[in-house]
């Protein structure tokens, strides 16, 4: 469960540069957001390794 939370505090962390890009058009903003989703990317596919490992195990 804490891999989920740690997915979730990454998800929570990118709101503000959400809202920044689509509300106000903030191009850096689009940036730290698609940054962010690479490592949400990234952080995913590590957990999925993780629980195929231990369903196989």
């Amino acid at each position: 469960m804490e891999q989920f939370k740690v997915l979730h505090d990454m998800l929570m962390s990118l709101e503000k540069d959400f809202q920044k890009f689509y509300d106000a058009g903030n191009n850096a903003a689009g940036t730290r957001v698609r940054k962010g989703l690479q490592d949400l990317k990234t952080q995913c596919q590590e957990i999925r390794l993780d629980v195929q490992n231990r369903k196989n195990a």
